[in-house]
């Protein structure tokens, strides 16, 4: 078992609001696609986060941490998908870093185990 916690365009959650589904995420279409310059960023902050590529293959790239409390990464077209293991300490690095990531206002945090969307 897991913990996910995902970040998608600001688009995306306006179109997930607007929406009222509530099997929006099990279709791939309806999340917006990320701009070359947003994947581009967000994979350079991964790393500053010192995030390691493992690989990249049809799924995206994708990233593990050398401290576990930061879980793994994958990057996608449509979004960051963050996994952290089901420890405390692990739930609120991962989380934190994700809340991070939403600084430049184009990204939004969802929480699947917890609400959903961040509110600020």
């Amino acid at each position: 078992m897991s913990y996910n916690i995902q970040l998608f365009s600001v688009k995306t959650k306006a179109k997930e609001q607007a929406a009222d589904d509530d099997s929006f995420f099990d279709r791939e279409e309806n999340l917006v696609p990320l701009t070359e310059e947003q994947i581009a960023g967000l994979k350079e902050r991964l790393l500053r986060y010192k995030y390691e590529p493992v690989k990249e293959d049809d799924a995206g790239a994708h990233f593990n941490h050398p401290d576990e409390d930061f879980g793994m990464a994958l990057l996608t077209k449509r979004g960051l998908y963050f996994n952290a293991s089901l420890s405390e300490s692990s739930i609120f690095e991962v989380g934190m870093t994700a809340s991070e990531f939403t600084d430049t206002g184009e990204f939004a945090k969802y929480d699947p185990q917890n609400d959903g969307w961040e509110e600020f």
